[in-house]
């Protein structure tokens, strides 16, 4: 299962926010890594160089490599709709994605692990995809067994976001992928433009 598994603070300082969630260690240093920290003087950013971290920024959140992050932008370049609009959308209905809105995990990480671990169910039946794409109506549970994990039951206790786009069942520890979020319902900090012009060169 093909995923980053490098520093995560240095790519949050990289981009100025914590993109991984939470981080102690990027709140002490919130300045670009390296040995001369805020002292370097950086120069004017090419255009090229502004999209590509844009880029980055839009893989590293989302916990997504190139060649996959590419075949979304294919998928949404040709479906109707505005592309970065529709790439985000296709970002945020991945399972793994969904799972860690849910709060069934803290973090995308966990959620990916989870999932590959046979933890998730979706509309009853064993997923362990992480790059799933849900559907509007699909039903997102955790597995009989896991119902007693420790570390789902801390995720959930933690838990306080709630997105319009889905529904939480906490007795049942499952919930509902309602519909695929507008643009103006996913809080990441993300320019999709920039990606698209990107590509499209």
């Amino acid at each position: 299962m093909a995923r980053y598994r490098g520093p995560k603070t240095k790519i949050a300082r990289k981009f100025g926010e914590a993109i991984f969630g939470d981080d102690k260690s990027f709140e002490k240093r919130n300045y670009p890594p390296g040995q001369h920290g805020n002292n370097r003087r950086r120069g004017k950013k090419s255009e090229y160089a502004i999209q590509l971290m844009e880029k980055q920024k839009a893989k590293y959140t989302y916990g997504i490599l190139e060649r996959q992050f590419r075949n979304l932008f294919d998928k949404a370049n040709r479906s109707k709709g505005v592309t970065g609009e529709v790439l985000l959308q296709l970002c945020e209905s991945r399972l793994d994605n969904v799972v860690f809105r849910m709060g069934i995990s803290p973090t995308r990480r966990g959620a990916r692990q989870l999932v590959g671990h046979r933890h998730i169910t979706v509309n009853g039946e064993l997923v362990n995809i992480p790059s799933y794409s849900l559907k509007a109506g699909d039903v997102v549970g955790v597995r009989e067994k896991s119902k007693s994990l420790q570390v789902i039951d801390d995720s959930l206790a933690n838990n306080s976001n709630v997105y319009e786009w889905l529904t939480w069942n906490s007795e049942k520890k499952e919930g509902t992928f309602v519909a695929v979020p507008e643009r103006l319902q996913i809080p990441e900090n993300i320019k999709e433009q920039l990606i698209v012009e990107l590509y499209s060169k």
